[in-house]
């Protein structure tokens, strides 16, 4: 199953690179990895996707938190929240074919970002499903490249 971890890390030289070891020197895989500030400058959060069964994701969390630049590590299945990744994807357009992928543009929210006589980049922000619903309609057009990050993730506030 794919869980989303949370992790709250001092912002120092060496911590990506120890998370990083400790899922590669056990055999765990890194799906995706952001990391990025806090309000706290000497604070980064990283948020990391993994698909493992569930006795292993608690044997990850209890061995990040064994880090000494670890903070806090959250499980973002055990929470109600929110997920949210960003694709840039450029795309063949020519003639016909750009009004339609205007269309699509356009039903899925997204941004064409950049614009030249023969193709179109297109920014589009929105869970991995909607993601992939994107790319799955725009390949029949021609896909020149992707850019894509992984997931950032937030508990949803409870009112």
């Amino acid at each position: 199953m794919r869980h989303v971890l949370s992790v709250l890390v001092e912002n120092e030289p060496g911590v990506l690179s120890r998370i990083a070891g400790l899922f590669s020197g056990r055999g765990y895989n890194i799906e995706t990895l952001n990391v990025g500030p806090t309000l706290d400058s000497e604070v980064s959060l990283m948020t990391i996707a993994t698909s493992a069964p569930e006795v292993v994701i608690e044997q990850i969390i209890k061995q990040l938190r064994k880090l000494v630049t670890v903070i806090k590590v959250v499980d973002m299945n055990d929470h109600v929240s929110v997920e949210r990744e960003m694709l840039l994807v450029k795309v063949c357009a020519e003639g016909e074919k750009r009004a339609e992928i205007l269309r699509i543009v356009d039903i899925f929210r997204c941004k064409v970002v950049d614009v030249a006589s023969d193709e179109l980049t297109i920014e589009a922000t929105g869970d991995r499903g909607k993601l992939e619903a994107i790319i799955a309609l725009l390949q029949r057009f021609g896909i020149k490249e992707i850019a894509r990050t992984g997931a950032v993730a937030m508990k949803r506030s409870m009112q």
